[in-house]
């Protein structure tokens, strides 16, 4: 079962990542864009058949590895 694991920097933490392809798409003549927030996705292939055990499974690989939660947030969703 596939889970999909987004993470994104909370709101209020700076994303100097974000802001650089904010800047480069402007240079790039691409205008309109008022704000960019550059997270990750993380495919995560697993063993369990169980949608329910899955995600609880993917939540608690984000919560101890995958997301530093102080600053990031992320959601799961089974596939």
């Amino acid at each position: 079962m596939k889970a999909l694991v987004y993470v994104m920097p909370k709101a209020g933490v700076l994303d100097p990542q974000g802001k650089a392809i904010g800047q480069a798409l402007e240079g790039l003549g691409f205008a309109g864009v008022q704000d960019v927030r550059a997270g990750k996705v993380i495919e995560l292939d697993l063993a369990e058949t169980d949608p329910a055990a899955a995600r609880a499974a993917a939540e608690a690989m984000a919560r101890r590895l995958l997301a530093n939660t102080v600053i990031e947030s992320f959601r799961v969703e089974i596939a």
